[in-house]
């Protein structure tokens, strides 16, 4: 039978549920690993550089469950955590990544829960990223389990930043001083300058290599 999480599906212990998020994460990567080829297959350009799949750590996701509010348990974290299995696509240009989460939006057997368009509308800490949470079908033995895999997907130099900005913070344990975060703030906007510019060159190559293309035709 084909129904959304309950306990009373028995999935009542950690084992189990990193299963089924890994699972989840086979799933999703697989079905991204087909739209890159298809990509390929069809256009003869590969949108996406790198793809990075993990499971949150049994620490992460109590601190981030008692930061809420809430008790450590299994239930809890299935239902109040959304990104314990999470994807990380990463892009060359900003472009990709709506085309991406157009062609991934409309698999079938993906329910796509929310959106959160960071790009457009950045944190303030300067963090931009397309974040997609999906639900992907765990076809068990007896049943079916639909699990939940947060998609994150943004550029190169996102994804430069995006890492620099965890590790600084890492360090001051979310407390880094005001200059630092003013400063990472003013990397965001150099970043979003690079990628602007950076799509604009490529455009600039294609339109370039259209108009060889004609020249050649016409000699």
């Amino acid at each position: 039978m084909d129904r959304p999480y309950k306990m009373s599906d028995g999935i009542d212990s950690w084992n189990t549920a990193i299963f089924l998020y890994r699972s989840a994460l086979k799933e999703v990567s697989t079905k991204v690993e087909i739209l890159n080829d298809e990509f390929q297959q069809v256009h003869q350009y590969n949108p996406i550089e790198y793809i990075k799949s993990r499971i949150k750590s049994p620490e992460s996701i109590v601190k981030k469950l008692k930061r809420h509010g809430f008790e450590s348990t299994i239930d809890n974290m299935i239902n109040r955590v959304n990104d314990v299995a999470g994807i990380r696509i990463v892009c060359s240009f900003t472009s990709d990544i709506y085309k991406l989460a157009e062609m991934i939006g409309k698999q079938n057997d993906l329910k796509v829960i929310s959106v959160k368009d960071y790009i457009r509308h950045p944190k303030e800490s300067g963090y931009k990223s397309y974040h997609m949470l999906v639900t992907v079908p765990i076809f068990l033995s007896d049943h079916i389990i639909h699990t939940k895999v947060e998609i994150q997907i943004r550029t190169m130099a996102m994804d430069f930043w995006a890492s620099l900005e965890h590790k600084i913070y890492y360090k001051f344990e979310g407390n880094a001083p005001g200059y630092i975060s003013r400063d990472l703030r003013e990397c965001s906007n150099i970043v979003s300058m690079l990628d602007a510019k950076m799509l604009q060159l490529n455009e600039a190559i294609l339109q370039a290599k259209e108009a060889q293309t004609e020249e050649k035709a016409h000699a």
